[in-house]
């Protein structure tokens, strides 16, 4: 991710509803976890998603290609180290907890970034993924944002099984918004990356919690995803 969408991201996402509801799915897996331990966020931007793994009592490490991304993450009283996603610094059986949010769709070789995740996770430690899916919504964005792929289910799961998970839960995100964002994104130029208006955003949070409480999660929508597991 360009370091201008890094800052963008952490100016706007306290406020946004897709960033707000994608923590709370966060908040709600490390509820069903239970008791913390380590976790590590690759990719974690300036911290995020982080933030609400420390704030569960994990303790917790950021990892993030971009110098910048580091610095903020630290900023706000992460840890956080420099690395590629696909060489890890980091040693092997080590997290309790690794999560990837919109990290692998950046990388050409994915299959060595899942083969990552799963090496530095402990044999029965948890790991949570979500990626863009359905190419039938590539768009600038897509481009803007440094994406190669979006994933269909079945490659997705090809991908981390293929490196030695155990898919726990596959589940689709951003159902009911699908048919706004592939119009949105079709008359895009660039990044979707932006702030609505107040009321709008109050109307989008509506939507996306209404989501929770739905069967649409088998349905296709806009992310895909991941809970699973290193076996023991």
């Amino acid at each position: 991710m360009e370091t201008t969408l890094i800052h963008r991201t952490v100016d706007i996402e306290d406020r946004h509803w897709w960033f707000r509801e994608r923590r709370a799915i966060v908040a709600r897996e490390l509820r069903r976890l239970g008791r913390p331990g380590r976790a590590l966020d690759i990719g974690g931007a300036g911290g995020g998603n982080a933030r609400v793994l420390a704030e569960h009592g994990w303790d917790t490490l950021v990892a993030d290609y971009s110098p910048a991304a580091v610095e903020l993450a630290r900023e706000r009283g992460l840890s956080a180290v420099h690395a590629d996603a696909r060489c890890l610094p980091l040693p092997g059986a080590h997290f309790d907890l690794v999560m990837a949010f919109d990290v692998l769709e950046h990388i050409q070789e994915d299959n060595r970034a899942a083969g990552e995740l799963v090496r530095v996770l402990r044999p029965g430690g948890t790991a949570l993924i979500a990626v863009p899916c359905d190419m039938a919504l590539w768009s600038a964005h897509d481009v803007s944002a440094g994406h190669v792929r979006r994933y269909t289910r079945e490659s997705l799961a090809g991908l981390l099984t293929g490196e030695g998970l155990v898919i726990d839960r596959m589940w689709s995100w951003n159902v009911l918004m699908k048919p706004v964002v592939a119009l949105r994104r079709r008359r895009l130029t660039g990044s979707d990356l932006d702030e609505p208006p107040r009321l709008v955003n109050a109307g989008l949070t509506a939507v996306i919690v209404a989501e929770r409480y739905l069967p649409v999660k088998s349905l296709p929508g806009v992310s895909l995803m991941v809970r699973a597991h290193r076996p023991e």
